[in-house]
């Protein structure tokens, strides 16, 4: 079942020093100061505006407008009726792309999603007709209740940023951001994301329950849909500008080193099965740079790392169960947090 909203039209080398910004800098570099503030600028407009407008926790928000800005993908595992499918859509609205939403279900099929080819007798040709994936914003629904065969073209979809129909391949939207949910009650018929398969999300978070206040200001401003009062803060081609500016966000190698360090400790610990991957150490250096074009930086701080471990890692690392009495109940944040705190962290020096 799939729910259709189209919105209306309103590497810089890594060094470890960041120069201070001058008036003589080349045409291009101040171009790209620009492109990073304007960029910066943009990605707090509109943490800021979902924030005043939804009655939900500031932090997922920024994690949310971050994954986008990463060129990543979100998985959000919460109870129903929280806000996940109105946060994704209101997303849709600010830049200004279309949405769709994609109820799975056990009996959906690929082609549910990719789209086919119909036959026109008229003209003697096949038309094709593209799914529910072909949008800015894809919402996609309780995922784990569709079957592995579907899961499989949805996530090879959000990989590849492109579907195969008959031979022929169909380039998606762009930017491409899905935010795909998980119902963690009910789990009766559900087909559970295998770990190489949840690697393909940039980040996982939930957005848990409103704060009371939250909660009495939404219920005051029920008459109403949230999502009327939303407008288009910016375009799609802006979107696709800001990812190109986070990706050239400096790093330093001492930072860089950091970031390695945290990932190589999961995959040495007695405690974890399986570290993260090389992909999660891509996607953590993804994730720090959009957080620091929201903190209107050009450059990436140990504290961006240490942000992003556990939204990014967490779903990437597989505890040993039955480790020790003390360690049967932990949870990978748990242990990812620990391992921050037993590593030092650098302090480079950026001027």
């Amino acid at each position: 079942m799939t729910d259709v909203t189209t919105q209306p039209p309103s590497a810089a080398q890594p060094t470890a020093t960041a120069q201070p910004h001058t008036a003589e800098q080349p045409p291009d570099t101040q171009e790209r100061h620009e492109l990073l503030h304007h960029s910066g600028e943009l990605a707090r407009a509109m943490v800021d505006k979902l924030y005043d407008t939804l009655s939900a926790n500031h932090e997922v928000i920024e994690l949310a407008v971050e994954t986008l800005f990463a060129g990543g993908h979100l998985l959000m595992e919460d109870m129903p009726g929280v806000g996940k499918t109105t946060l994704a859509r209101a997303l849709g609205i600010l830049i200004n792309g279309t949405t769709h939403r994609i109820q799975f279900t056990s009996d959906m099929l690929p082609s549910d999603l990719t789209g086919v080819n119909v036959y026109d007798q008229h003209s003697g040709t096949f038309t094709f007709r593209p799914g529910p994936l072909f949008a800015h914003v894809v919402i996609a629904d309780e995922i784990n209740r569709a079957n592995p065969k579907t899961q499989s073209a949805m996530l090879e979809a959000m990989g590849e940023r492109q579907v195969s129909i008959d031979g022929t391949t169909h380039p998606l939207p762009q930017p491409y951001f899905v935010i795909a949910t998980e119902n963690p009650i009910e789990l009766e018929g559900t087909y559970p994301l295998p770990e190489a398969q949840l690697d393909r999300f940039m980040a996982r978070t939930s957005l848990g329950y409103p704060s009371p206040q939250q909660e009495t200001q939404m219920l005051l401003n029920s008459a109403d849909s949230p999502l009327t009062r939303l407008s288009p803060l910016c375009t799609t081609d802006d979107v696709v500008k800001g990812i190109a500016a986070a990706n050239d966000i400096i790093v330093s190698p001492v930072v860089a080193e950091y970031l390695v360090q945290i990932v190589g400790t999961t995959r040495s610990r007695d405690d974890i099965k399986f570290g993260a991957s090389p992909r999660a150490s891509l996607n953590l250096l993804a994730m720090c740079r959009s957080r620091a074009l929201l903190k209107h930086r050009d450059y990436v701080t140990p504290e961006d790392v240490q942000q992003m471990v556990v939204p990014v890692l967490s779903h990437r690392i597989v505890l040993r169960r039955n480790f020790g009495k003390a360690r049967t109940n932990a949870t990978p944040a748990q242990v990812l947090k620990e391992i921050v705190n037993s590593l030092p962290a650098p302090r480079p020096h950026v001027s």
